[in-house]
C-alpha cells in the first residue's frame, strides 16, 4: 500500500466520522451511547495493541502494517476532538512498560533510533529518538483506555483526548516521521 492510499484513508476515515456524527449504537447493550468516532477510536486502539502485542522479528510486514495503522489513529484522535479536561489517570506499570519498550528496541535493532530536531552529533549513539519508546508510550496508554472502555467509556474517552495533548500525541508523530522515512530508504 503506498503512503498516499493511507492518508487517504486517515482523511476518508475523518469524513466518515463527520458524517455520520449524529448517529448513534449501543455497543455494549447496557444503555451506553457510542457514537460512530468513539467505535473507530477503539477499533483503532484495539488493533494497534494487538499489533504491537503480535509483534514479531521474523515477520518481516508486522512494521508495515504498524506504518499503515499510525494514520488511522491519528485520524481517530483528531476526530474524537479536543481534551475538555486536562486530568490524566494513567499511571503504567513501569516494570512491564520497560519488558515491552526492552522487547520492541531489540526487535527494531538498528531500525529504532533516529535524529530528533535538536540533535547535533551526527556519530550514531547520540540519536535522541527511539521508536521503541514511541511504540510503547502509545501501547500503554491506548490499553489504558481500552481497559476502561467497558466501565467507564466517557473517562476513557477523557483519558485518551488528554494523553493525546499532554503526552503520546508528539510519540505518535515522531514513530509516523520515522516509519515514513524507514519506508522511503526500503527499511522497512
Amino acid at each position: 500500500m503506498s503512503w498516499d492510499n493511507q492518508f487517504l484513508t486517515a482523511f476518508e476515515i475523518l469524513d466518515y466520522n463527520r458524517k455520520r456524527k449524529s448517529e448513534c449504537l449501543d455497543l455494549f447493550g447496557k444503555g451506553e451511547i457510542m457514537s460512530p468516532t468513539t467505535i473507530e477510536m477503539e477499533a483503532v486502539a484495539t488493533d494497534y495493541c494487538n499489533l504491537i502485542e503480535k509483534a514479531d522479528a521474523n515477520d518481516g510486514n508486522w512494521l508495515e502494517e504498524l506504518a499503515s495503522i499510525l494514520p488511522r489513529l491519528h485520524a481517530a484522535i483528531a476526530a474524537l476532538g479536543d481534551a475538555n479536561v486536562l486530568d490524566h489517570s494513567m499511571s503504567p506499570d513501569l516494570d512491564a512498560r520497560f519488558e515491552l519498550f526492552a522487547e520492541l528496541r531489540e526487535m527494531l535493532g538498528n531500525r529504532d533510533g533516529y535524529w530528533m530536531q535538536f540533535d547535533v552529533a551526527h556519530d550514531g549513539q547520540s540519536m535522541s529518538g527511539s521508536l521503541a519508546d514511541d511504540l510503547t508510550d502509545i501501547y500503554c496508554e491506548l490499553k489504558h483506555g481500552l481497559k476502561l472502555m467497558a466501565r467507564e467509556p466517557g473517562k476513557a474517552l477523557d483519558d485518551w483526548r488528554c494523553g493525546y495533548h499532554l503526552h503520546w500525541g508528539q510519540h505518535l508523530l515522531d514513530a509516523e516521521r520515522h516509519l515514513y522515512e524507514l519506508k522511503s530508504q526500503n527499511q522497512l
